[in-house]
């Protein structure tokens, strides 16, 4: 399983690859053979996401760019680095101090109060380091001091009124994209882990694919769930190659199993059966196969209400066939210990099938059909057995009262015949007896 794989897919291909992926045409959907392999050699298959959960996306050619960024400018300063936040935060300021001293400037330039210093709209600017200085005390509300603005120029009162709105703009949307940038829940994800292998195993009498997740804070993640896609290559009956097809995989969300309540690490279970991708896998095919298995845990943090979401992936080589994982959770005296350095252990089980659960359910089913047909059979012959043993005692109960009337009728026949000799035979004399004698 941890043999280097041949590239499949690419996730910034050539224009040549493009072409080359878009003419081929095989007649399965997700084939494991050699037909529909599409890959570049001496190259092992690209991860769209990382483990660390990081897109592996490069954006080319696209087209006015930097104006859609622009655009959304608040999106843009939460999501860019802190450095060019700062840079973003001293340059947001620094220019604008600089345009109005440039404009208080000109204004005293104007109106000759470098020259005149009786009527000047701004008092004591002299120079355009004064009239920067000046812009740096409105706008920073410092307070006026050497510098100040007359009423002799309703312009400079304007201007000041002016920096004075600017100022409170240029605050309130830096220091929102500052807070907005500290309270990202991105960070949170650092104490959200993933177990490092994936496994299937036998639970319940079916094969089921098997991942951890983990939360090492012990602040919870509120409405915590889970979800995962699996990303194949795949050509359509058209002939369309398709790299990177996304496939749900069901942990659960019509059950509600996929909700989880994040204190100790969690095994997420996916049933592989009729409806999986995985159905007609087998130890070997994984073995052969390439794709990946994004997992997603997305959840609210708990300090800030704010929805985070935290990503890993595996590939075939991380997916441990008849193996599971080690506990880590053990019942103490009055609290319960999580022991993480078992975290991504496993251990094989040596009798989980390897044949695919197809293969699996289809034995089953034969043997119970088997089992079936041979208790038929032997209630049929029984039932013939009986039959027989009652059409035996009934032949032999008929004979029974033919032999009983046969002796009835030779009996009759008999008496019938003992009166008519009597009544043949003459009567014998004999002589008298006399009284004395008797």
């Amino acid at each position: 399983m941890g043999s280097v794989r041949s590239h499949r897919y690419s996730i910034v291909s050539s224009e040549e690859d493009g072409m080359k992926l878009a003419t081929i045409a095989v007649p399965n959907g997700y084939g494991n053979g050699n037909v529909n392999k599409v890959h570049t050699e001496h190259q092992q298959q690209s991860r769209f996401v990382s483990k660390d959960g990081h897109c592996n996306v490069q954006f080319i050619n696209m087209s006015e760019k930097g104006q859609r960024y622009l655009a959304d400018i608040f999106t843009t300063c939460v999501d860019i680095r802190w450095r060019w936040m700062l840079l973003i935060f001293c340059l947001s300021f620094l220019l604008s101090w600089l345009f109005f001293g440039l404009v208080f400037w000109v204004v005293a330039l104007c109106y000759g109060d470098l020259e005149n210093e009786t009527q000047m709209c701004v008092s004591n600017v002299d120079s355009f380091t004064a009239a920067f200085l000046f812009s740096v005390e409105t706008q920073t509300t410092i307070g006026y001091g050497y510098r100040y603005v007359t009423e002799e120029c309703p312009v400079a009162v304007f201007m000041v009124v002016f920096q004075s709105i600017v100022g409170c703009i240029i605050d309130a949307f830096i220091i929102g994209a500052v807070m907005a940038k500290m309270a990202k829940p991105k960070k949170r994800n650092e104490t959200l882990v993933f177990s490092h292998y994936a496994t299937v195993a036998m639970r319940d009498g079916k094969h089921c694919l098997m991942w951890r997740v983990g939360n090492l804070r012990k602040s919870h993640l509120v409405e915590a769930h889970v979800r995962a896609q699996l990303l194949k290559s795949r050509t359509t009956a058209e002939g369309e190659f398709i790299p990177l097809d996304q496939v749900d995989i069901d942990v659960g969300f019509d059950s509600g199993i996929d909700r989880i309540f994040l204190v100790s690490p969690i095994t997420i279970v996916h049933e592989i059966d009729e409806d999986s991708p995985f159905y007609e896998m087998s130890k070997q095919e994984l073995e052969r196969s390439e794709f990946e298995i994004v997992v997603i845990l997305e959840g609210m943090v708990e300090a800030t209400a704010m929805t985070t979401q935290c990503r890993s992936s595996y590939v075939a080589s991380e997916i441990l066939w008849g193996h599971r994982f080690e506990p880590v959770l053990f019942e103490e005296k009055n609290y319960y210990k999580v022991d993480y350095s078992r975290f991504d252990n496993t251990y094989e089980v040596p009798s989980t099938p390897t044949c695919s659960a197809r293969e699996l359910a289809e034995k089953k089913s034969n043997a119970s059909s088997s089992r079936n047909s041979f208790c038929y059979e032997n209630e049929v012959a029984l039932e013939k057995v009986e039959m027989e043993e009652e059409f035996e005692e009934e032949e032999n109960r008929e004979m029974r009262d033919v032999e009983v009337g046969a002796l009835e009728d030779i009996n009759t026949d008999v008496v019938s015949d003992s009166e008519c000799n009597l009544d043949s035979l003459p009567l014998e004399s004999r002589p008298l007896t006399a009284e004395s004698e008797i």
